[in-house]
């Protein structure tokens, strides 16, 4: 298996530097329409982005699967886009071990655990899964705490870092560490049906409630500050960005 992810990181890096994806004035207008966290970024950062956002898009590999005939350019930049934001606060890191975006036009059937998914991550074969209904939900409403792409991404984030051999360095172990020390108490919050921030299903256990963090974290930042300003500032260290501040809400 590691043979395989070699040969297959190899392959990207190699298509990647031949063939790299460039970002054109049309498709940065796009974003500035369609993606609410680009939008708001001053203009260094938005240089930033844009050239952070060319290097995903030109490592991953993104693929129609369940009668989707074509992953368009759009489908590409705002995919690409959720995985530069979550990433943004690293100088290089754009989740290599994570090669191939499969796109679902809905809901689709797992013959492996007989349930319908939204979405997922496949660590073993370096796929993240995910449906293009539910990811366009996600975005519709930029304010509610619930976006499929982050969610994924946060799967795929958190997976990577327990991944040694992709060349790339995720958490640092004291932000980690200074995280974990809240989660358990707003995990019993969630399990016990308590007041709390976040929705039912980030109780399910560790894994799910860090996706489910960084959905709100992105989307719901001053409310989730107010939540639990301790929580919020560790996630600040964990993903080494501020949406309030890089987007000028303080």
């Amino acid at each position: 298996m590691f043979g395989t992810h070699l040969f297959i990181d190899l392959i990207n890096e190699a298509r990647w530097k031949l063939f790299p994806r460039k970002v054109s004035l049309e498709e940065v207008r796009f974003l500035e329409q369609h993606f609410y966290y680009f939008s708001q970024l001053k203009n260094p950062h938005k240089r930033e982005f844009i050239s952070r956002l060319e290097t995903i898009l030109s490592s991953k590999r993104f693929l129609g699967r369940g009668g989707l005939e074509e992953v368009t350019s759009e489908m590409e930049l705002l995919i690409g886009a959720t995985i530069t934001m979550v990433v943004f606060g690293w100088k290089s890191l754009r989740l290599a071990h994570f090669h191939t975006i499969l796109v679902y036009p809905n809901t689709y059937y797992s013959t492996i655990n007989k349930i319908y998914h939204r979405g997922e991550v496949n660590p073993k074969h370096g796929l993240i899964v995910i449906s293009w209904r539910c990811f366009v939900e996600g975005l519709a409403d930029k304010s509610d705490g619930i976006n499929l792409g982050i969610h994924e991404v946060a799967h795929a984030l958190k997976l990577a870092n327990w991944i040694q051999n992709d060349g790339e360095r995720e958490f640092s172990p004291q932000a980690w560490k200074e995280y974990s020390k809240w989660v358990p108490g707003e995990l019993a919050k969630v399990k016990s049906g308590q007041g709390t921030f976040f929705r039912e299903s980030a109780g399910l256990n560790e894994h799910e409630f860090f996706a489910v963090a960084l959905e709100n974290f992105f989307e719901r930042s001053r409310e989730f500050k107010e939540y639990h300003a301790q929580l919020y500032q560790s996630l600040i260290q964990l993903l080494r960005q501020d949406p309030l501040v890089l987007m000028g809400k303080l």
